[in-house]
């Protein structure tokens, strides 16, 4: 349902109402002016997804534990404890995450085939 609110040039406000009103926050005259105004302040901290209880630490030092993170965040995205949002910013520091994993890995593989080229005596050029 859309606000019910007629703007000074005649249209309608067009924000979705409140639940159970006809009109949006910002119109509702149920709404003092005082909150509006405190809202206004925050900025839209109200959006902001929260959490109802910190999450549990889940520790991650190997890619495989990243299964277990993910699998965690879905189970919870799926029962409504967890804001999707939160979850789409886990999913991407996880991949992030993955990315560094694989980097290292690829470091240290590197290290050992040019100490394996070095024991047997042949240059390595890096560039």
């Amino acid at each position: 349902m859309r606000c019910e609110f007629a703007k000074p040039d005649g249209k309608q406000c067009g924000a979705p109402a409140m639940t159970g009103a006809s009109y949006c926050y910002q119109h509702n005259p149920a709404v003092s002016a005082e909150e509006k105004r405190a809202a206004q302040v925050r900025g839209g901290l109200t959006h902001r997804p929260a959490l109802a209880a910190p999450l549990p630490v889940i520790p991650i030092a190997a890619p495989s534990d990243i299964i277990t993170l993910l699998g965690d965040t879905i189970n919870r995205v799926r029962t409504g404890e967890l804001d999707p949002r939160i979850a789409n910013c886990l999913g991407v520091l996880s991949g992030h995450l993955l990315k560094a994993f694989e980097m290292a890995d690829t470091a240290t593989r590197i290290e050992k085939i040019e100490r394996v080229i070095l024991e047997r005596g042949v240059s390595v050029r890096r560039g």
